[in-house]
């Protein structure tokens, strides 16, 4: 067991998909260094992630990343070892798995293997102005959407999911449909504010029906109806694509934010939390800070670059777990699939 008065300094490893991240997270001072090496030009010529050449990457990038990271951390004695055990892409989580239990048996140190999306969750408290339990989460990414109670680390309930696309992959795939690129979540947003948000209306869908379950794909069919008969128009130019970028985005916006105000008010709770890669987009920022204004509430972010995926928020879910004694032995499982709400307490 680890001794929990002991400062814990964590090399946290990051493989999850397309991305290959590490940093070291210090128990006392905090986070001390992270880099993070993205894909995305590597996928992009296929319109998406490619599980095998992403496998492929990060046994390739992982170990200069982590010798990088230690050199600017001031090559500290690592104390512990975490990394993304799921879920994700199996071959990816393999490799990050994979190196890290190697360092953890040579260093002869504890290992950790971190869910993924408690690392997103976690990660606002790497800020200098942390939330306080309890609070909603709501987590929105590429992969997924969800609305969480948090009563503290591993004290997690499911409140709402999507039933379909998450967000990001809605994101993603209107910004296909139209031909604008990959990955398309930030193109998308960045199009939007050129957009006309007058010029179309999309549903708002889910939110005329009780409970906190979510559905994104009819909005991307959506969209992809809306540019159709723009291009049948003759209209499949620039300003259409921005305008239905614009109202794309604010029904998204709506909907989370409507399915938020919703939990908070059945929890009873005045707190929100929002995190994982679609929480950096300005309008739902805009839609949910006014939210919380209006209940005179509090919304907690992480900064713009821990809101995709990234080293520290593994480092730093690892190191509250083995502080409080966890560890996995050598026999390492990665989950493609993982529910939150199968973690232990701490």
């Amino acid at each position: 067991m680890t001794d929990s008065h002991q400062p814990l300094i964590v090399l946290g490893i990051e493989s999850s998909c397309d991305e290959s991240a590490v940093a070291v997270y210090d128990s006392q001072r905090g986070l001390l260094a992270h880099n993070l090496y993205s894909q995305i030009e590597l996928h992009a010529e296929y319109g998406g992630v490619v599980p095998e050449l992403a496998s492929r990457d990060h046994i390739r990038k992982l170990t200069p990343l982590i010798l990088q990271t230690l050199e600017e951390a001031g090559q500290p004695q690592i104390t512990g070892v975490a990394y993304t055990a799921g879920p994700g892409l199996i071959g990816a989580l393999l490799a990050g798995g994979a190196i890290a239990r190697s360092l953890a048996y040579a260093w002869q140190v504890p290992a950790i293997g971190v869910h993924h999306m408690e690392g997103h969750l976690l990660a606002p408290m790497l800020e200098d102005n942390p939330p306080m339990f309890p609070f909603i989460a709501l987590l929105v990414s590429g992969g997924h959407t969800m609305i969480i109670r948090v009563d503290g680390i591993g004290r997690y309930r499911l409140l709402g999911d999507t039933l379909d696309d998450a967000a990001g992959e809605a994101f993603d795939k209107t910004a296909k449909m139209m031909g604008l690129g990959y990955p398309g979540g930030p193109i998308v947003s960045k199009l939007a504010q050129q957009g006309d948000a007058t010029r179309y209306k999309f549903p708002r869908p889910m939110v005329d029906r009780p409970g906190l379950d979510m559905s994104f794909s009819g909005l991307k069919t959506f969209s992809l109806n809306t540019w159709h008969k723009a291009k049948a128009q003759g209209d499949d130019n620039d300003q259409t694509r921005a305008d239905i970028c614009r109202a794309f985005e604010l029904a998204v916006a709506d909907t989370l934010t409507i399915k938020c105000k919703r939990a908070l008010e059945q929890e009873g709770l005045n707190t929100l939390v929002v995190s994982g890669g679609v929480s950096a987009n300005r309008e739902i920022r805009a839609k949910l800070d006014a939210l919380m204004l209006k209940r005179k509430g509090e919304a907690f972010y992480p900064r713009l670059e821990f809101c995709t995926d990234n080293g520290a928020m593994i480092a730093y879910a690892g190191a509250q777990r083995l502080l409080a004694g966890e560890h996995n032995d050598l026999n390492f499982a990665a989950k493609a699939r993982w529910s939150l709400e199968e973690l232990k307490p701490i």
